[in-house]
């Protein structure tokens, strides 16, 4: 599983991402994949909004408004320093690593 799903997953309605919805006056499913397109793009090299939008075809502006309303890019990444467990830069071994314990496969 991709860290897209896994953080799509987290974000599949969550309280927060309803609220952050209705406040902007769109879809849940947007702002679920919004949150999860903008932290997989944080951590690679370009634009973060840019890469999001790309990722998930959602309109840059809505990105935008999304990555503001979730702390700006220092949220972003403190949200990628929490997956990365390892410090090693790369949440996406540290992601597989739990996924492998929570199914008992190691």
């Amino acid at each position: 599983m991709s860290l897209f799903d896994q953080i799509l997953g987290a974000a599949h309605d969550h309280p927060t991402v309803k609220n952050l919805a209705d406040k902007m006056g769109v879809d849940p499913r947007t702002v679920e994949k919004a949150v999860a397109g903008l932290a997989e793009a944080h951590h690679q090299d370009g634009d973060t909004v840019g890469l999001a939008a790309k990722r998930t075809g959602i309109d840059e502006s809505i990105l935008a408004e999304v990555r503001e309303a979730v702390g700006g890019e220092g949220s972003l990444a403190k949200f990628m320093q929490i997956l990365d467990a390892d410090h090693d830069g790369n949440p996406l071994d540290d992601i597989a690593d739990f996924a492998s314990k929570f199914f008992g496969k190691k």
